[in-house]
């Protein structure tokens, strides 16, 4: 009786977990006109201390309050055919980590949707709102589900297809786990928008909805 030949079936798998975030990253700076260089970047300086104090007084850590991005450019505009210089925009960012009420993640006890509407009413008319994103404290066990559904999902391709073949499964020769997925993002800081004025201590409400982790896996059996 003959014997099948040594073969292999290599199968992907794909595992996605549900879960509702825990933190909210969202980036919130100023942008600040003025004649020269020297005013514009001063007034930065202050529209933006004021955000961070206003961020402080809502209890929100240091270590959750990080700059990220510092720039001054020429303020220009055509006139008779040729581009002068107008004036002199300073532009400074924060990217502000807030835990969501409830989830346990340590950070300020306020609602995200609070200390945002504070630190843009602190800003003034120079105020942007770049950008929100829902992210995880710990996605390491999230990522562990995943893992775990996506090597059951491969295990159950390759089953089907070693019994078209009239095979069994053997040992395991290769696994390898799909990186190229992207990573998790950082708060936009392109797209700002102006914001309310000063004065106004509206909200805009904040839903974290819910959000999918995927992991994705290439394994190799031997077959019998």
């Amino acid at each position: 009786m003959n014997h099948p030949q040594t073969g292999t079936v290599t199968v992907f798998g794909q595992g996605t977990v549900h879960a509702v975030p825990d933190l909210i990253v969202v980036g919130i700076g100023v942008e600040c006109r003025a004649s020269t260089v020297g005013l514009a970047y001063e007034q930065a300086g202050w529209r933006l201390t004021a955000i961070t104090t206003a961020l402080r007084d809502d209890t929100v850590p240091d270590t959750d309050i990080a700059t990220g991005m510092l720039s001054v450019r020429s303020d220009t505009a055509w006139q008779d055919g040729v581009s002068r210089i107008t004036g002199y925009i300073a532009t400074s960012g924060l990217r502000i980590t807030l835990p969501q009420p409830g989830s346990g993640a340590a950070g300020t006890a306020a609602a995200p949707a609070n200390v945002i509407a504070h630190a843009v009413a602190a800003g003034g008319d120079d105020a942007r709102l770049g950008g929100l994103q829902h992210t995880f404290a710990d996605p390491t066990r999230l990522l562990t589900r995943a893992r775990d559904a996506a090597w059951e999902d491969a295990l159950e391709r390759a089953r089907q297809y070693a019994r078209r073949a009239a095979r069994d499964l053997g040992p395991v020769l290769e696994i390898t786990e799909d990186t190229a997925a992207p990573a998790p993002r950082a708060a936009p800081e392109s797209g700002a928008v102006r914001m309310v004025a000063a004065t106004s201590q509206s909200t805009v409400p904040v839903e974290s909805g819910e959000q999918e982790l995927s992991a994705v896996l290439r394994v190799t059996w031997q077959l019998a």
